[in-house]
């Protein structure tokens, strides 16, 4: 009998372990499908004189077509190799145009089929918009005429877009600088069918050195060809009528850039050898600077392999960084060079030092500044006016200073000393404003400069508009949000004389807008947009930040949702899921700090918590 019972069982597991239900992806409940099935509203870009509109559109999530596709994983990057583009991209699917004045979009005509759009860059004119388009097999240039509001396609499917942006623009706004696919490109090689030639062979020098765990590096010979493959372009002159013309032979281009007056380019491009153990950005680079034409002006850097750092997140290696344009000078580079060997562990009295080289470098770079910590950035103002920070992360500080770049010897002033992670203790970002060459750099008015500030406070968010004297450095508070019920983030400063400002407001309710204030004229409201919210279902749900102490006395704080008509009386026990991600401070009062406000709005991203 027991035998017997055995074989029954055992036939019975048999007939359910064969058999297959024929199940086609199912939907949720009405309720649920609502808040996940919407249309995103679109991302608002404008021209610099905020006459035009942009408005791109996107899916809400990627298609499983999307989540389907061939991806490489090769020193960092991750690569579509069939259509030369990052796996990685959330397309848009529809750009449209208005006039700031007007309501009507005016849908662009002539777009692809289907399109997959990205990398969307206005012209130096703002006369034309180009964008890519990731067709079958490849990536196409498309632009389109701002006034006619119609697209054109200018290249085939041959652009090389796996290290970014395959495009810039001329300054005059009629040609593009491309990166276009070698006709002469070899196939990639397949790791199940092309043996490697050679075993790897790994060199160490001895030195010891801190190296993070990096995803996705190169393993093998094979990773090393494809990646080679994937990443050489020719650089090509493409003028508005389609007309191409050879600017540079192939080589591993990473980032090509126009100097502000358009007569100049510098191009960095990837050098041998390769790494196993570090990401492409750390790998040998050859920086030139040349003309229009092509021709090699300078070689203004060469930057080693970079395997060995020293220990410290202030470690830098050696060398020149953060090398670019200066956004005030027609054709000047500026960048920074440790003056500490890049190791935390030396001393020194400065750290680091900022330099300027002039076009057409044929002189040696000059000295702008020195900075006691390590140098986070420049924003540009004019011949005598810059504004420059640094940071050291192991006391958490960093200062801003106002410098002259034509006087070095002057002593530069500090604006701001402070804790990098107090952010109620933040003044802001300085307002920018574009030049004769279209680059932003400080918006200074009667010898002022403007600080923009989200505004964090025990109490609350309240973001503000500071004048900033540059003779005394006192400030003084132009504007600031007074909203308990909302949220007003300060987008740009439009007119500092006659107050009109660009700022976003969002609520519980109400989905985050663009509207012009007059900050001088009793805070007139004029809309810019005027998006729906498409998660009316959640109009009910409750949202509240609560604020608790740990043992140990740090303050913390966390945002709480909580289904609709949930009687917060008789607290019914409900399941609970918590997203938390650990941060490291350097002091107690600084981790108390809170950014959540309970007056934003709520999205099924932010309140999967109790759906279901």
């Amino acid at each position: 009998m027991k035998s017997k019972l055995s074989l029954l069982l055992l036939a019975a597991l048999s007939a359910n372990a064969g058999s297959q239900e024929n199940m086609s992806y199912q939907k949720p409940p009405q309720s649920i499908l609502e808040l996940a099935d919407f249309q995103r509203a679109p991302v608002v870009s404008m021209d610099s004189h905020r006459k035009t509109l942009l408005l791109s559109y996107r899916n809400t999530y990627k298609s499983l077509n999307d989540l389907n596709q061939t991806e490489m994983r090769l020193a960092g990057l991750r690569i579509n190799p069939v259509t030369n583009i990052s796996s990685t991209l959330t397309y848009v699917n529809n750009l449209k145009l208005r006039k700031v004045d007007a309501t009507d979009e005016v849908q662009v005509k002539g777009l692809p089929e289907n399109p997959l759009i990205s990398y969307v860059t206005w012209s130096p004119s703002e006369k034309k918009i180009a964008f890519t388009n990731t067709a079958a097999k490849g990536v196409e240039l498309w632009v389109i005429d701002v006034e006619t509001a119609t697209a054109k396609k200018l290249t085939e499917a041959n652009l090389n877009a796996n290290l970014g942006t395959p495009f810039d623009w001329y300054r005059d706004s009629e040609s593009l600088l491309i990166k276009v696919l070698p006709k002469s490109r070899p196939a990639l090689l397949d790791a199940s069918k092309d043996l490697p030639s050679g075993p790897i062979i790994s060199t160490s020098s001895g030195a010891t050195s801190q190296n993070r765990t990096y995803a996705d590096l190169l393993k093998n010979q094979n990773d090393e060809s494809n990646f080679v493959n994937l990443t050489t372009s020719e650089l090509h002159k493409l003028s508005l009528n389609g007309k191409s013309s050879l600017f540079k032979k192939a080589e591993m281009f990473d980032e090509v850039s126009f100097s502000p007056d358009g007569k100049y380019l510098q191009i960095s491009s990837i050098q041998k050898p390769f790494s196993y153990i570090v990401p492409l950005q750390r790998f040998p680079s050859k920086t030139i600077v040349s003309d229009v034409t092509g021709k090699q002006i300078k070689v203004v850097d060469e930057s080693p392999l970079n395997e060995i750092i020293p220990k410290g997140f202030s470690a830098v290696p050696v060398g020149k960084r953060y090398m670019a344009w200066r956004a005030d000078k027609p054709a000047s580079l500026t960048y920074a060079q440790a003056l500490d060997g890049g190791d935390p562990a030396n001393k020194a009295e400065f750290r680091d030092e900022v330099f300027s080289w002039d076009a057409p470098f044929d002189k040696p770079a000059i000295s702008l500044v020195k900075v006691a910590q390590r140098y986070g950035g420049i924003v540009w103002g004019n011949d005598n006016l810059a504004v420059v920070t640094d940071g050291w992360y192991d006391t958490r500080n960093t200062k801003a200073y106002l410098f002259n770049p034509s006087n070095p010897a002057e002593a530069p002033r500090v604006i701001s000393d402070r804790n990098m992670q107090d952010i109620y203790s933040d003044p802001g970002r300085f307002e920018t404003k574009y030049n004769q060459y279209h680059r932003r750099v400080l918006a200074i008015e009667d010898n002022k400069a403007y600080l923009l500030g989200a505004g964090h406070t025990r109490k609350g968010q309240f973001p503000f508009i500071d004048e900033l004297d540059l003779g005394s450095l006192k400030k003084n508070r132009l504007y600031q949000s007074t909203y308990t019920d909302k949220i007003e983030s300060i987008v740009s400063i439009e007119d500092v004389k006659k107050g009109d400002v660009l700022v976003q407001i969002q609520s519980k309710t109400e989905y985050p807008n663009y509207y012009f204030r007059n900050i001088k004229g009793g805070n007139q409201l004029t809309p810019v947009t005027q998006f729906k919210n498409p998660f009316t279902g959640l109009k009910d749900v409750s949202k509240e930040v609560i604020k608790y102490k740990r043992k140990d006395g740090v303050e913390l704080s966390g945002t709480l949702y909580l289904p609709a008509a949930y009687d917060k009386e008789k607290k019914e026990k409900l399941p609970l899921l918590i997203w938390a991600y650990p941060a490291e401070f350097k002091d107690k009062d600084s981790a108390g700090q809170s950014r959540h406000n309970e007056t934003s709005l709520p999205s099924p991203a932010m309140v999967h918590s109790f759906i279901g």
